[in-house]
């Protein structure tokens, strides 16, 4: 009978590795599958997810090249008509021919141009909630109640909260 030794801790030590390794890649392939399914979930239910700011603003210019270059206008006239939508058609060419340069140079700055735009609706937002609040609850501006009492140190105590007007 031939005996076997024990595996030496070193042999122990890598084979636990690998079952590690092999766990660690089952979780991560694992991990990417669900996140593939649920990104395709999303698109079938949502659409496709917006693209960059650039990406969106050449959109934007193709739509309204297009809208401008198909308008049928009665202004135009039946003789002038053809030649004016010719017109159109040029100087929408000319404009994107203009804008499409500075977004393929500067895609970056759309995205950063959003990001701001996004802080200060966000910013615009906050101060005028702040605002119908204290109009709804009564509340007044700490500020304001200083304004008053200053103009109303004169000795002049109203009847009321209101603030004493001279017609003279």
């Amino acid at each position: 009978m031939s005996e076997e030794l024990p595996p030496s801790e070193s042999a122990r030590d890598d084979a636990v590795d690998e079952v590690r390794a092999s766990d660690a890649d089952a979780w991560a392939t694992a991990c990417a599958e669900d996140l593939e399914a649920e990104k395709a979930r999303r698109r079938t239910q949502y659409g496709p997810p917006p693209g960059s700011a650039a990406e969106e603003l050449r959109r934007l210019v193709d739509t309204v090249a297009d809208k401008l270059s198909s308008l049928q206008s009665p202004l135009f006239g039946a003789v002038a008509g053809p030649a004016a939508q010719q017109v159109v058609r040029q100087v929408v060419q000319q404009a994107k021919a203009a804008v499409e340069p500075v977004i393929e140079r500067n895609p970056d700055v759309f995205d950063h141009l959003a990001a701001a735009g996004g802080e200060l609706l966000a910013a615009y937002r906050s101060a005028v909630q702040n605002q119908e609040r204290r109009w709804t609850t009564g509340d007044r501006d700490p500020r304001d109640l200083d304004e008053r009492h200053d103009e109303g140190d004169e000795g002049d105590e109203g009847t009321g909260p209101g603030q004493r007007i001279d017609l003279d």
